[in-house]
């Protein structure tokens, strides 16, 4: 049986209390019983992109658990990589990484677009991805991503989802082993499906977005910031059944 915790948009600097809110989480998370077999946290690590935010960040999401981090649209590659992932020498080209392990392959791609809310795998991370997928032995598959492939009903997400590729859809297709699709941005739970596989979208850990028969129909109205921190576990069985499981997360205030 593999476990993974996952949780997204956690926006270090939005708010005087996204930091606590991370912390919350993590803590929650490194105080449980058992061990997880991954965390992945999909994408707005930082809120501004800035260095300090991501400095909190990485003090934040280290962990006795395994940790794979990707960006969205509220990251900045060359800073993501030069502060929270160590690298000396940044650069601007997508932020792709792999995590292997003897149970599954996590495979986390950038798909960020520098400047721009709405997402997109370019040819350099689809290329990458189907690389990963071919060199994945059978072994059960988790791709991972910030923007949302699929409209989830929200005025304020959809328009900025992830650009429509059949390339994506294709590999998912293609690869059977591919476990399910993970992604953020929308600051709140939901399942549906993308190419057949599981889709599942992580809350938001900053923040809960509204959706329209709740009264979120803008920017402005959509946004609690009151609501508690919630992640997801996915657990994956022997027989290749996924079930996810919620989890709200006390957090004063």
């Amino acid at each position: 049986m593999i476990v993974i915790a996952h949780l997204s948009d956690i926006h270090i600097g939005a708010t005087a209390a996204s930091a606590g809110r991370a912390e919350a989480v993590m803590r929650y998370l490194d105080a449980l019983p058992g061990d997880l077999d991954a965390v992945l946290v999909t994408g707005d690590i930082a809120d501004h992109g800035a260095a300090d935010e991501y400095g909190t960040a990485r003090k934040l999401l280290t962990s006795r658990h395994p940790v794979l981090v990707g960006p969205g649209n509220h990251d900045v590659r060359e800073e993501f990589r030069r502060v929270l992932l160590g690298d000396p020498a940044p650069g601007p080209g997508p932020v792709n990484q792999v995590h292997r392990t003897a149970a599954a392959v996590y495979a986390m791609c950038d798909s960020s677009i520098p400047g721009q809310d709405s997402g997109d795998l370019d040819d350099e991370t689809i290329a990458w991805l189907a690389g990963v997928l071919d060199d994945s032995a059978g072994l059960p598959v988790f791709v991972a991503f910030h923007h949302p492939p699929v409209p989830l009903h929200s005025p304020v997400v959809d328009p900025i989802m992830l650009r429509p590729d059949e390339r994506l859809a294709g590999l998912v297709g293609r690869h059977p082993n591919v476990a399910a699709v993970l992604v953020g941005h929308a600051h709140t739970a939901a399942a549906t499906t993308f190419a057949g596989r599981p889709l599942l979208v992580a809350p938001g850990v900053v923040s809960t977005l509204l959706l329209p028969w709740e009264g979120g129909v803008s920017m402005d109205d959509c946004v609690d910031f009151g609501l508690p921190p919630v992640l997801a576990f996915h657990v994956l069985a022997g027989d290749g059944r996924l079930t996810t499981h919620y989890r709200v997360v006390p957090y004063p205030g």
